[in-house]
């Protein structure tokens, strides 16, 4: 019989052993997956609208999942959707549980991500500084 071991970094699996890492990257994706579908199918709530997932972190014991969200519109959207998006925190966990076939899911958490946003202003500053740059002086 094979001898199974453990190390911090690894886990368990059929006698195999795979990096934390790695299962903390698979539930992750699966977690992105389930939460982007319900955006789609499944959330009728109307605050929940122009929003996206950006990306999932899951901590090593998968305990706990942060949800990065990005949303388009004013403050006042961006505060609504996160609004919806805890209202909704029970469903998300539940339908995470069922899709990933495991008795504890982790604990969703949303964070707002304004990264795009941030990365647009950027962008739009450099374009400024760049035709003002160009233009000839008089």
């Amino acid at each position: 019989m094979a001898r199974c071991w453990t190390s911090k970094l690894t886990s368990l699996h059929d006698c195999g052993v795979v990096p934390v890492a790695q299962r903390q990257e698979k539930i992750a994706a699966s977690i992105r997956e389930v939460v982007s579908e319900l955006m789609l199918r499944r959330l009728n709530d109307p605050r929940i609208g122009f929003a996206s997932i950006v990306n999932v972190e899951v901590n090593r014991d998968l305990s706990m999942a942060k949800v990065y969200v990005s949303v388009l519109g004013s403050d006042e959207d961006k505060a609504k959707t996160m609004e919806g998006f805890k209202s909704a925190q029970g469903l998300i966990r539940s339908e995470v549980s069922k899709a990933l076939g495991i008795r504890y899911a982790p604990e969703i958490h949303f964070v707002l991500d304004e990264g795009i946003e941030h990365s647009m202003r950027v962008s739009r500053l450099i374009s400024e500084i760049r035709a003002s740059e160009n233009k000839p002086e008089e």
